[in-house]
């Protein structure tokens, strides 16, 4: 005998809604098993004279509905053993029915066949209750795991499995992050069927509704006023499409990756910037200005037919899984030093397997200014070993290339003098490496000092009502000095 189990679906109404091959399944006997009671159609179903069977009180024995869905596809499976099972599920059993996917993957593996034998979705009456055409876009979500990143607010939503107060508030806590608070809503319950109830509310009374339970669903319709839609990503993505298109921006559309090129480092130090003085708006504004040029040079890639943001953003989430296995994989890291010794391995096999590469220091750094290259160039020779053994080795450095730049000052070649230079700000730069200080960071600290201490200056000079020329470099000097002791 074949070892088979019948899925069938009850629809969402009543049961003279049932398809006709549904119907005449339930009639013709056989094991009949629902997956919940709570529906319009059992009481039908009694009086038709109709025998079965329910899985509620699995649902009373676990907190989990996975571990719910896990006992009743277990279930199911050991009885198809032995006999032909029916197994009814509310609605459709291919929509939002995770113990129908259960039964799908893991029948095969017991030689059973799952027959999916049809039934009325619930979409179809939800649909007619709120006279929405889904022709214009929805989607379908599950209210006891949403996302805000799911949700696409310019579209219908459609939320299921709202069938309690804890599950509406945590719905309702996550949908006013993305639509205001009073932002209209309907509840729906037992649609298509003569208790279908509609209800219209604000989103910030969803939880305060008593009427629910495993038959309702909640509808949010789209947002039409563009300047609510400027949290989501895809409205930036339409806003640079549109500026480059034919009737955008002359200027946009002029744009190359390499006139681009300046804006990008300009945007990514005002960022440093706003970073180092703590000011969280800026951080806003500067991350935004950073985004846009992200956006500009993949836009522009998708107008030459070579990439588009979408590839970015696959490129960047393979790169994340990849490179940290001890969270996507099974690979152990214990503390954060494990973490970039791993990090630096994977890295290292990934430059190795790469075709071209000549040398270590190949790539290193691209596109950084001077002083950041140095200190990448020398964290990479330091991972081969190439290092100084302590600070303190590498300020004898220091004190050499010291000497050799104040004898090209005596012998006046400018051409010298700059190598000089160069080699004495390359050595401070291997101290500060090795001493844990970022020479960037410590040369902003300077920057920023030096600006506290001349704004003092410029502050004295005009509370005199002289101008600078009027004072000598002592003088000036002086104010430094107050300025220093004051601990600006």
């Amino acid at each position: 005998m074949e070892k088979e189990i019948i899925i069938i679906g009850l629809g969402s109404g009543d049961l003279d809604q049932l398809p006709l091959g549904v119907y005449k399944l339930l009639k013709q006997g056989g094991r009949l098993i629902l997956r919940t009671k709570e529906h319009p159609v059992v009481d039908e179903l009694v009086r038709e004279d109709i025998h079965f069977e329910s899985f509620d009180e699995v649902y009373e024995k676990h907190d989990s509905f996975e571990v719910v869905y896990e006992e009743i596809t277990e279930t199911l499976l050991k009885l198809a053993d032995s006999e032909k099972v029916i197994y009814a599920v509310p609605g459709h059993p291919m929509v939002a029915e995770r113990t129908v996917q259960l039964l799908l993957e893991q029948a095969p593996l017991h030689s059973i066949t799952v027959k999916i034998g049809g039934g009325q979705s619930f979409l179809d009456s939800l649909f007619a209750a709120v006279k929405v055409d889904p022709v214009e876009g929805f989607q379908l979500l599950d209210g006891t795991s949403l996302k805000k990143e799911q949700i696409r607010i310019d579209q219908h939503i459609i939320i299921a499995q709202v069938y309690d107060a804890f599950v509406a508030s945590d719905v309702k806590l996550t949908l006013m992050e993305k639509y205001p608070d009073d932002y209209e809503v309907m509840m729906v319950t037992a649609a298509g069927s003569m208790l279908e109830q509609v209800t219209k509310m604000p989103l910030y009374e969803l939880d305060r509704q008593m009427e629910l339970n495993n038959l309702t669903s909640l509808y949010v319709p789209p947002i039409s006023k563009q300047e609510l839609t400027y949290r989501e990503f895809a409205t930036l993505r339409d806003i640079i499409a549109e500026l480059r298109g034919p009737d955008g921006c002359p200027w946009d559309k002029e744009q190359t990756h390499e006139t681009l090129k300046k804006y990008l480092i300009e945007e990514a130090y005002e960022l440093l910037d706003a970073i180092d003085r703590d000011d969280i708006d800026n951080m806003i504004e500067e991350l935004g200005d950073v985004l846009l040029q992200v956006m500009l040079h993949a836009q522009i890639g998708e107008d030459e037919g070579m990439f588009s943001i979408d590839d970015v953003i696959e490129s960047i989430n393979e790169k994340m899984i990849r490179r940290h296995p001890h969270v996507f994989g099974d690979v152990l890291a214990e503390d954060a030093e494990q973490v970039v010794s791993n990090w630096a391995e994977i890295k290292a096999k990934e430059k190795n397997s790469s075709e071209g590469r000549k040398s270590l220091l190949e790539g290193t750094g691209k596109g950084f200014p001077a002083l950041l290259r140095s200190y990448e160039y020398q964290k990479t020779a330091a991972k081969v070993g190439f290092d100084w053994g302590a600070p303190e080795e590498a300020w004898e450095k220091v004190k050499e290339e010291m000497q050799e730049f104040e004898n090209e000052l005596t012998n006046g070649n400018k051409h010298d003098q700059l190598f000089e230079f160069g080699d004495l700000l390359f050595a401070m730069v291997n101290v500060a490496r090795l001493l844990g200080i970022h020479p960037e960071e410590a040369l902003q600290t300077s920057n920023e000092k030096f600006i506290r201490r001349f704004s003092y200056i410029e502050s004295k000079v005009h509370e005199s009502g002289k101008p600078f020329e009027h004072y000598s470099l002592e003088e000036l000097d002086q104010f430094w000095n107050e300025a220093k002791k004051a601990g600006l």
